[in-house]
């Protein structure tokens, strides 16, 4: 524990359980001061999230052809530590994971039966519009906050040799101020762990639900402890196996387990309409995602936007110091621009076809009505894929086998969320072989089972994640000036 640094530990800690038991016992209140609080950040301040999160798209493509595209994170000799496939498979599991099995059947269905800009009886347009909407909120705006933070996070550690913490990117000004950079630190423990909670909180529901909808197995609270403590168990096994023996195996098992559901989804369903669906999504995505990407409801407020797109805008930013830092981990060796098209464009095009894929398949069904997946989906989202799964062949062995999925996704989150935390809440981490006090990763993975236990019990769950949201708006700030000091450096990099 020498490595430990105990103001940032231990004051996230007390912050942490502070905050989890303002929200537990005050539920009801605390969902609605943070829905009321993200109302007004929203109105106010939603055009400049919108702006930045389309920046950092630009920004993160300009990149690639500039003078430093060829500068490699740990210098020009560093070789990566990771293949390709085992790369892309971590990338894959921290930053997509359990979302997508919990959303790409319903959030295509959703918006077929909530957008505003819908026309009526034009079911070509409409379903189109659904799935372009899934790839903007998923696709990537996200990945550029994340693959532009990330190369902040890897240039600071790996060529700067900083500590990979959040003030660590931002100038020596703030680096050796010690009281603020101790804050922006917590700032990001806090998001990082609330944000995994919620997380793993959702993916928690979700195998309850299907374990109740495919096998009649109670929703209990008991159920969800019991579920939640095996899957802390599991991730603490990984977390002592560390990065190479327990998160890089599990991603590639996820991965692949993952990649068979989408193939079985894509060869057993309407293939030929999911291969002409696919065709016309990415023409339909590329006529107009600009417009979806920069709608801001100026002339007609429906709140649809504050409820779905500002919300994903938001939320990544919040997500962005555990999933950035993570992936700047795993990126030792790659150069700017092979950093970039890895991050940025290659999950960017898994979730084009998971959407394309499971979105059109569950929306086939809508339109010819050969399930009643539109009212599951309207009644309890959670359950979207496993009543997709109704009409296949084999239904409860790929329910089960979904199930086994969402368990491995449950767990890599589990164990990179603690990495994460473990490394904000080191003194100093400079490398790639350093790691995190293990007595931390343990602390932390443990905890984050019990906030998760905690907060489905009392229901406080939602307001969590609003309240994570809230976060995202001052670290969209943060991010700004890490980006504005990373693109300073280079030019000396480049000179020495």
């Amino acid at each position: 524990m020498n490595n430990l640094s105990k103001p940032r530990f231990i004051f996230s800690l007390l912050l942490i359980s502070i905050i989890t038991a303002i929200v537990s016992l005050n539920s009801d209140i605390s969902e609605s001061f943070f829905s009321d609080l993200q109302a007004v950040l929203s109105k106010y301040l939603g055009w400049m999230i919108i702006v930045l999160a389309n920046g950092f798209v630009i920004f993160a493509i300009y990149l690639i052809f500039t003078k430093y595209k060829d500068i490699r994170l740990g210098g020009q000799n560093a070789t990566p530590t990771y293949s390709y496939i085992s790369w892309i498979a971590m990338l894959f599991s921290a930053g997509l994971g359990i979302g997508l099995l919990f959303y790409g059947v319903a959030e295509p269905i959703m918006h077929l039966n909530s957008y505003p800009g819908m026309i009526d009886g034009d079911i070509t347009f409409n379903s189109g519009k659904a799935i372009g909407l899934a790839n903007l909120h998923w696709g990537l705006h996200g990945w550029a906050i994340y693959s532009l933070l990330g190369l902040c996070f890897a240039f600071a550690s790996y060529n700067k040799k900083l500590p990979f913490r959040v003030s660590s990117l931002l100038g020596p000004t703030i680096a050796n101020n010690r009281p603020l950079a101790v804050l922006i630190d917590i700032i990001a423990i806090l998001t990082t762990i609330f944000g995994v909670t919620t997380s793993l909180g959702l993916g928690t529901i979700q195998i309850s639900s299907g374990l109740n909808y495919v096998f009649s197995v109670p929703e209990s609270f008991n159920n969800q402890v019991i579920i939640i403590a095996i899957i802390t168990l599991i991730g603490l096994t990984s977390v002592c196996l560390g990065l190479d023996k327990g998160i890089k195996r599990l991603s590639q098992v996820n991965m692949i387990l993952a990649t068979s559901l989408m193939l079985f989804i894509f060869i057993f369903g309407p293939t030929v309409f999911i291969i002409n669906a696919l065709v016309q999504n990415l023409g339909s995505y590329l006529n107009t995602v600009i417009e979806s990407a920069t709608w801001t409801e100026a002339y007609s407020s429906t709140s649809w936007q504050d409820s779905w797109t500002l919300f994903y805008y938001t939320w990544w930013f919040a997500w962005a110091p555990f999933v950035s830092l993570f992936i700047a981990r795993i990126s030792y060796g790659r150069s700017i621009k092979e950093f970039i098209i890895g991050v940025l464009f290659v999950p960017s095009i898994i979730v084009f076809f998971w959407m394309g894929i499971f979105g059109n398949a569950g929306i086939h069904q809508v339109i010819n009505e050969t399930s009643q997946i539109n009212e599951i989906v309207n009644d309890n989202l959670t359950v979207a894929l496993f009543a997709l799964l109704e009409s296949y062949p084999a239904s409860m062995l790929m329910s089960g086998f979904t199930l086994v999925i969402i368990v491995t996704f449950f767990v890599t989150s589990s164990d990179s969320g603690a990495l994460v935390a473990s490394m904000l809440s080191s003194k100093s981490h400079i490398g790639i072989h350093d790691d995190s006090p293990i007595l931390s990763r343990v602390s932390w993975a443990t905890f984050l089972g019990i906030i998760a236990a905690v907060l489905l019990k009392k229901g406080g769950l939602t307001a969590l994640q609003t309240s994570v949201v809230i976060f995202g708006v001052p670290f969209s700030i943060i991010v700004v000036f890490a980006i504005r000091e990373f693109y300073k450096s280079l030019e000396n990099e480049l000179k020495s």
